[in-house]
Order: C-alpha cells, then structure tokens, then sequence
C-alpha cells in the first residue's frame, strides 16, 4: 500500500498557471512612469521621499507580466540620457579646472545611485537578466559610464594625460594628490568588469611607455654623472619608489610592471658599464673592501637575465689576476712556501667574506670562486708541496701564539686550498716525507692534531689516500713497545751500549718515504755497536725480515765539552753542554774528538754523506744562528768548497744547557729533487692508471675507447687528472702484455683478456 502510494507521489508534476490576468497597456504606462521619475529622483539624490518597497513591486509586476523587456530598455535609455546630459556636460566643462575631482565625484554618484536602482530592480536582475543573457542592472550602468563618460571623446585623453603629469610631477619630487589618482586607477579598474583591459588601454600601457623613457634618460643622466656606488643606490632607491607608488597610489597588479620596466631601462642595459666602470665599479668595490656596495648591486642584478654572470665574471677576472699574482714566482727565485700558502688563505678569507656578507652565499658566486681558486693554484707545480710544508709548519712543536683551536681552524682552511690541488698524490708524497720527520725527530704538536689531520684527508679522499701515514703512527708504537723491550732485555742480559742510550723507530718499507737505496754513511763506532746489538735482537725476535740504517732521518744528543781561552793562570773556561743535532751532524762533529781540524773534502770522505745533506749539516753547524755556531769555518762566507776548512768553535757559549741546533730549513725542494721526485710521482701514476684500466675492463668485459678513458678520468680524479696520452700509452702497455685485446670488429674498442 506504501509502496503504491510512494509510486504514485513520484510520478506527479506540479504545473504553475500562468497569471491569470493581463495588463493592459495603460496600466503598464503609468508604472513605467513611476519608476522612471524614482530612477531620475535616485540620479538627483531626490530618493528620501521614495519607497522601495513600492517600486520593486511594480518592478516585479511589469518582468513578471512579460515587460522586461520594456523595463530594461527603458533603464538604458535614462541612465543614458542622465551621463549624457549632466554628467558628461558637467565634466567637460571642468576639463580645466578640477577635472579629477569632478570625474571621480560623479563616479561616486553613478555608483551609489546604481547599487540603488539595482536594489529596486533585483527581481528583473533575477529572472529577464538571466534568460535574455545581458548585461545585469550594475554592469548595465557602468558600461554605459565608460562609453558616454570616460571613454568619451577628449574626457579620455584628458584623463589620461592628467594621471601621466601627476606621476611625472610626483617622481620630480612635486607633492599630488595621491588619493584622487588612486581613486581614478580603480574607476578604471571597475570599468573593465572582472578584467583589467579599461585600466590597461587607457592608462597602464601609456604609464609604462612613458615610465621607460623617462628612465632611459634619467639612467644616461645618472651613468654621466655618477660613480658606480651611487648609481646603484639611485636605482635601488627609485625601484622601491615606483613598488610604493604601484601599491599605494596606482592599482597593485601594476607593481610587477613597473618594475620590469626599471630593471630594464637602469639595470640591464647598462649592467656592464657599471660593473666595470673604472674607479668605482666591482674590482674598486672589492679593492676597497666596499661590502654594502657590492651586496646592493647583487640585490639589484639577481633580478635581471645574466646579471649575476656578468657579475661573477667581473669578480672572476679580478680574482685571478690576484691570484696569479700570488702563485707565479721570477725565475730563480721562489717564494716562501708558509707565506706562499698564507697569502693564498688571506685571498680565500677576503672573498669568502664577501660571499656571505654581499652575495648571500650564492651558490653562482660560490662556484666562480672555487673555479678560480683551483684554476690559479694548479698553475704552479709547486703548490703540493707548499701546501704540505705550511701544513708541516702548523703541525710542528714551538708554533708560538697559536692555541689548539686556532690551529685546527688552519688546517681547516688548508684542507679547502686542499681540495683544489688536482695533482693530490704529489701532496701526499709530500706530507709523507714531513710526517715522517715530525715523527721521528719528536716535532709533532701532539698526537691528536696529527691524527686529525690524517682524518680530514680521509674524509676528503677515502681510506686508500691515508693507509700509508695510518701505517706510520702503527710503526711508532710498535716501536716504542719494542724498545722497552730491549731495555730490559739489556739489563738483564748485562749488554754493553758504549755509552750509548740507543732509541730505535722501526720503519715499514711501504709506508715510510725511505729510500731503499739511501747510501750508508759513517756512522762512529760506539753508537754502530749500540745498533748492531739492537739489530741482533730485533732479528731474533722477527724471522726473515732485513733491517738497515736511514741516518737521514735519525737525531743524536752529543755530550760536549768547550774549553774556551786560556787564562793567566793557564786553565782554561770549561764549559759543558748537551748538543742535540741530526745523525749526519753527529758523524761530522764526532770526528773533532781525532783531529782540530779538517777539510770539507776530509769530511766528506770519511763520513759519506751524501754533498747535499753534508753541506746542509756543515751550515746549520757552521753558519747558523751566532748561539749554535758549534764549528768555525775558514774562510767566512756561506758558500763551501772542498779546501775549507773547519775546527771546533772553543768559544762557544750558551746561556742554555741542553742546545739544539737548527737544521738550516729547506725551502722546499731544489729543483733536482723536484725532478726526481715527479718522476717517481709519474712511476706511480702509471700503476695507477693500468690499475683503474683492469678494474674497469674486468667489470665491463668489453668498452670503447673513448669511453673507457672518461671512465679512467672520473675514477681517478681524486688523486690527479691523467691526460688522455698518458692513459692511451697504459691500455697499449696492457695490450702487450695481453691484459686486454682489440676488438676484431672494431679497432677502437677494447676486449678484457681474463
């Protein structure tokens, strides 16, 4: 039953009759008369004596009648006729005189008598508006105010040059009438009805024509007779005037405009000529520390296409011009490596300081930077080693005025100029050889700091890069265990030393820079049985293995005795002193206790030093520092050749008792030793490259030849940056010991020989 009855409910329709009773046109007549004189009353603000609920009931009568029509044309007609005869008279009439302020009271008027006359009208809006498709009773007036008023003959001109000179006379420095101005932009704005084509043909477009060549001018006026720093000042200052006037008296969509327009005609058109504008562009403002300057014109070129690149490359060509300046050195004369590095670091320190406080740390400006920086310091083949030296330097006992942080943050920065060295294997070797003599000769800071060290490079190249020097600091405490051992093994034992008090650093071959070959020199008696019998016990403890003497890198404390003049009395001025010197200096001074006197070519037989580290020892002995001179050499003068001669210096004296002599400091390699040193580099990185051949070919089984060598380049440039000949000649090498074979189909492509 339920159902039937719900069944039956769905299929009825309501049906609405049509009005059952017609107007006659008469009737129609007289309400049209009506709300025509309320609209006219409305227009002349006459509207207190009306009522509106009357006349949107005869509104109501008239659409619902089939009389919108009538209606809305009627409308039309008066709201026309209204702008047409007293407005529009009205506001021509002013064109001389309070143009503005008439045009935007009659639009105050229009609008508030529309939202009334909409009021009455509602139902019309409602219901002929929406089925006929036109213009609703508001959009219906304004239309009608832009065509018969704004847009009207010379009204349209006259406010748009009136809107024009007042933006003129304002940037002129002239104070306008802000608010009728903004009052004009939004009329404009409304007149385009959800659309800004109104406010774009009659004022926008011509604003921003004029806007740009009253800033072609002006920048040309600026560039003639300003620096670089006020230009940019100037600019800056007129694009948050033009963003403030966008906002507070234009319509703010216009900001984005404007502004374009000033970093066009002030910024990229003239962005080279002041970035390089002598006596005040970017290198005057880099020269002159000139921070705030830089940082504005960074805020004013990021806005604009290649402004940062012309920037950066400004800066880049200045910073490797300093750079180079810093890294060549004249022929014969090099630089000092610590001041070398030094200098470098200060250069780092100055343009890092820019990049944070100018550039914001751009990541652009960072990577120039960083592009020079290793572009300039590669320049010099010298820079590994220097590198290593200032580092020795920083690491060394005695670094005076330096706490442990301000060392740390050192070797901070160094581990930056690190990162830029492209050859980091000759770096290694180098930090080799001076870890090695911190080490032995007990120079180093402290353990930590050297272990630090050790870390920050294997963080920055892997495991493989710190094996070795982690191999040396294993090697000095094994050494030190196995040196008490010996101690008690010679007091049990009841060994005689000669005097001797004997410390042994044992050194693996692969991890010390040791030479193999290093030639034996003389050592004297009592401290050669001391070492034998070391020698002996050590072999009897470690089964096949060879040990050799490396008096290069060992260190002796010599017990002295100098007599000094005779006095009257005939006794002479002992005084005794402990005189702390190298292996090679031990030798030489221990052949005084023979003979007065003797030669350098007497010397240099009997001792077999090696010239170079003889003629290094002689001097630090000879002609070091007036409180170290233990020797006197005949004659004076630096220079040494095989006739001088040398006797113990009697009159020697030391407010110290314990004296260390100091070794004349190498300043850096001479360039034999450079050579061999490189070619012993190149040796290695032959290995090198044939390892990375065979790693990769093995993996790939089968690879093109110019791929391979990408692939080489890539897994190896950590270290040092192979040259594709170098990496051809290695594959031909591997190809003839049958590592690999060319492809029988290809010539260029290479085959894995398993």
């Amino acid at each position: 039953m339920s159902s039937q009855r719900s069944q039956k409910k769905d299929t009825t329709r309501m049906r609405i009759r049509a009005f059952p009773t017609s107007m006659d046109e008469r009737y129609v007549a007289n309400i049209w008369d009506l709300l025509h004189n309320a609209i006219q009353e409305i227009q002349r603000k006459n509207n207190s004596g009306l009522s509106f609920e009357e006349l949107y009931r005869n509104a109501y009568t008239m659409v619902l009648h089939k009389h919108g029509e009538r209606l809305y044309r009627g409308l039309r007609d008066v709201v026309t006729s209204h702008l047409e005869e007293k407005v529009r008279v009205e506001i021509l009439d002013s064109l001389n005189n309070n143009f503005l302020q008439t045009l935007n009271s009659s639009w105050n008027d229009h609008q508030t008598a529309m939202v009334m006359i909409r009021d009455i009208l509602m139902y019309m809006d409602r219901v002929y508006v929406q089925q006929n498709n036109v213009d609703n009773v508001y959009n219906l007036g304004l239309k009608i105010f832009r065509d018969q008023v704004v847009r009207y003959g010379n009204i349209r001109d006259h406010l748009q040059q009136t809107l024009l000179n007042m933006v003129m006379r304002e940037r002129r420095g002239e104070v306008v009438d802000r608010g009728a101005v903004k009052n004009a932009c939004q009329m404009l704005m409304v007149l385009g009805i959800e659309a800004r084509t109104v406010y774009e043909e009659d004022f926008e477009r011509p604003f921003l024509e004029q806007s740009a060549d009253f800033y072609t001018m002006e920048s040309q006026n600026f560039l003639t007779e300003n620096s670089a720093s006020v230009y940019i000042r100037k600019v800056e200052a007129r694009i948050n005037e033009e963003t403030e006037r966008a906002l507070h008296c234009l319509d703010k969509s216009t900001e984005a405009s404007i502004v374009k327009v000033l970093e066009e005609e002030l910024i990229s058109k003239h962005m080279k000529t002041v970035v390089e504008m002598e006596n005040s562009g970017v290198v005057h403002m880099l020269q002159n520390n000139k921070k705030e300057d830089l940082a504005c014109m960074y805020k004013l070129f990021i806005r604009v296409n290649n402004g940062l690149e012309t920037m950066c490359k400004c800066i880049s060509g200045y910073l490797r011009e300093q750079g180079k300046a810093l890294v060549q050195e004249e022929d014969g004369g090099g630089k000092h490596p610590i001041q070398y590095v030094q200098d470098l670091l200060e250069l780092k320190d100055n343009f890092d300081m820019f990049l944070k406080e100018s550039f914001a740390g751009d990541r652009k400006f960072k990577q120039t930077i960083s592009g020079d920086f290793e572009f300039f310091l590669n320049l010099n083949p010298k820079s590994p080693e220097y590198l290593s030296l200032f580092i020795d330097d920083k690491l060394k006992k005695g670094v005076k005025g330096l706490s442990e942080q301000e060392v740390e943050a050192i070797l901070d920065k160094s581990m930056v100029l690190f990162r830029f060295l492209q050859e980091k294997d000759i770096f290694e070797r180098y930090y080799k050889q001076h870890l090695a003599k911190r080490l032995l000769l007990n120079k180093s800071v402290s353990d930590d700091s050297e272990k630090n060290m050790i870390s920050k490079l294997k963080t920055e190249c892997g495991c493989q890069f710190t094996s070795k020097l982690e191999g040396m600091f294993k090697d000095m405490t094994l050494s030190n265990t196995f040196m008490e051992e010996f101690k008690n093994h010679v007091q049990s034992a009841g060994i005689r030393m000669h005097g001797v008090d004997l410390n042994v650093r044992v050194l693996t071959t692969g991890f010390w820079p040791t030479q193999a070959s290093t030639k034996q020199c003389g050592i004297p008696a009592s401290p050669r049985n001391a070492f034998e019998a070391y020698k002996r016990f050590y072999l009897s403890k470690h089964t096949g293995r060879q040990v050799s003497l490396q008096p290069q890198l060992g260190s002796a404390d010599l017990n002295a005795v100098f007599y000094g003049a005779k006095k009257d009395s005939g006794k002479t001025d002992e005084r005794r002193h402990i005189i702390q010197v190298s292996t090679y200096q031990m030798c030489i001074l221990m052949l005084f206790n023979a003979r007065d006197q003797w030669t350098y070519e007497e010397v240099s037989q009997e001792t077999d030093i090696p010239s170079k580290d003889l003629i290094r020892a002689l001097q630090s002995l000879a002609l070091g520092k007036p409180t170290q001179r233990i020797l006197v050499k005949e004659p004076k003068g630096k220079e040494i050749e095989n006739a001088h001669v040398f006797t113990v210096n009697d009159q020697f004296t030391s407010k110290l008792y314990r004296v260390k002599i100091q070794t004349v400091a190498a300043k850096g390699e001479s360039e034999p030793e450079r050579k061999e040193t490189r070619t012993r580099v190149d040796e290695d990185r032959k290995h090198e490259i044939e390892a990375a051949v065979v790693r990769i070919m093995k993996a790939r089984k089968k690879m093109q030849h110019t791929v391979l060598v990408q692939e080489i380049m890539e897994q190896l440039k950590s270290r040092f940056h192979p040259s594709p000949q170098v990496i051809k000649k290695r594959i031909e090498s591997l190809i003839e010991r049958e590592y690999l074979d060319r492809a029988a189909e290809d010539r260029k492509v290479y085959v894995y020989v398993a």
